[in-house]
Formats: C-alpha cells, sequence, structure tokens
C-alpha cells in the first residue's frame, strides 16, 4: 500500500507540469495586427480614388514591416526566429498527415503549416508593394497593375487560408490560437516560453508606423484630399512636371 502511494506520488511530481507561458513576444504581436489592419485598410481602399492616399500608405507600411519581420525573424525571440519554424517539405508533409489522422503534432511556436503560410505572406507583401509602387508611378506600363491586382487577390485568398487554419487547429488541439496572437501566451512547458516580452521594441515599432502615417499626411496640400499624392510619388510627379 505504501509502495504504491509512494510510486503514484513520484510520478505526479516528475510528469511535466503545462502551464501558461509567454510564447510571442510583442514585436511579433503588434507586427500581426498592423499587417491585418493594413491589409484590410488597403485592401477597401483599392478600387476608391478618394482614398487612394490611404491605399498606398497602407501599402508602404506593410513593406516596411516586413523588412522588421525579415530582420527580427533573424535576431528576435525564440518563437519569433524564423531557424525555430521554417522545417522542410517532409516535415510539414508528415504534420499535414497528422492533421487528417485526426492526431496533430503540438508546436509550441508556428506549426510546419502555418510557417509556410507565413513565408508565402512575406514574399507577397514584397511583391505587392513593389508592383503598387511601380504601377503608381506609371513605371512599365500596364502591367505591373494586373501584377499587382493578381498578387493582391492571391495574399487574400492565403490569408483566408491561414486564419481557417488557425481556427481548425485551435479547435483540434483545444486552444486558442488567435487568443494566443493577443496575450502572447500559450499553455506550455515553462522552459519553452521566452523571457521578455520586448514591448519597448514594439513601441518604437508602432510609433515609427504612426510617424510615417503622420508625415503622409502631412504631404497633402493645403485645401487638398485624401486623393492627394503622398510624399514618396508626390515629389516624382512634381519633377517630372516642371521638366515637361
Amino acid at each position: 500500500m505504501n509502495t504504491v502511494s509512494a510510486s503514484r506520488a513520484e510520478t505526479a511530481h516528475s510528469s511535466p507540469v503545462r502551464r501558461k507561458i509567454l510564447v510571442w513576444d510583442a514585436p511579433v504581436r503588434v507586427f500581426h495586427w498592423l499587417m491585418v489592419a493594413s491589409f484590410a485598410g488597403a485592401w477597401l481602399t483599392a478600387e476608391s480614388e478618394r482614398w487612394r492616399m490611404v491605399h498606398v500608405t497602407l501599402g508602404y507600411t506593410m513593406g516596411g514591416l516586413v523588412a522588421f519581420r525579415i530582420l527580427w525573424g533573424l535576431v528576435g525571440t525564440r518563437h519569433a526566429r524564423f531557424a525555430s519554424f521554417v522545417r522542410g517539405p517532409a516535415v510539414v508533409l508528415r504534420y499535414i498527415r497528422g492533421i487528417l489522422r485526426g492526431e496533430p503534432e503540438h508546436h509550441t511556436g508556428h506549426n510546419p503549416a502555418g510557417a509556410l503560410a507565413i513565408l508565402a505572406l512575406l514574399g507577397l507583401t514584397l511583391a505587392i508593394t513593389a508592383s503598387g509602387w511601380a504601377s503608381f508611378n506609371e513605371i512599365g506600363g500596364r502591367w505591373p497593375e494586373k501584377v499587382h491586382e493578381m498578387l493582391a487577390s492571391l495574399m487574400l485568398a492565403i490569408a483566408a487560408a491561414h486564419v481557417a487554419g488557425a481556427l481548425f487547429t485551435s479547435w483540434q488541439h483545444r486552444e486558442n490560437l488567435i487568443g494566443a496572437m493577443i496575450s502572447g501566451r500559450k499553455t506550455a512547458l515553462p522552459e519553452e516560453g521566452v523571457r521578455r516580452a520586448w514591448s519597448s521594441v514594439a513601441a518604437l515599432m508602432l510609433a515609427s508606423v504612426l510617424g510615417f502615417w503622420w508625415l503622409q499626411w502631412q504631404s497633402v496640400p493645403p485645401g487638398g484630399s485624401l486623393a492627394q499624392l503622398p510624399v514618396i510619388s508626390a515629389m516624382a510627379r512634381q519633377h517630372d512636371h516642371h521638366h515637361d
């Protein structure tokens, strides 16, 4: 009797204790929601001449955010680094097979399938920003505009699939992945967490975005409207006009 009780006590003591830990640092979370807001705003203003400045500003914002995310993916915290979640095709296929069998692998950070969506969205954002800049500045004829629209539609489809995947995985694992991207916390082993949230870096990123938006707004001529060109393109257009 005593031997059985001691054995159970030792087992309970030795079993790993999972609890809420910090997984997503503040820069990752702020980047994520700024990207969501910027893409949604850019999509909604894409066909409006009146809101052209907002569309272009949000497009440039997304390009800048991705540049930051690439840097943070190299020097950021544990689960923010690309090396922690980017995996080869074999690992991705194994993960997908597990999902289809109803036995999904649990990953504290990004899972292999989600990692593919993240890389695709980052790459598409850079391509969309470049094609949008070329189209807006009338470089290369009509093809940049067509490429811009095609890539934006593709990005919307991948983003929708990414959200659907997050919801499905939340259901399979019985954990709120959307909520985790707000709080930064997930249920996992204590040693799998990150030590610092790096809120100062997130605050600096947010301040830079807001500062850029303010500068773009200041570029609207007195009495102008949101359809007026932002600084980056206005200067080029004015230069061309003087030459004419």
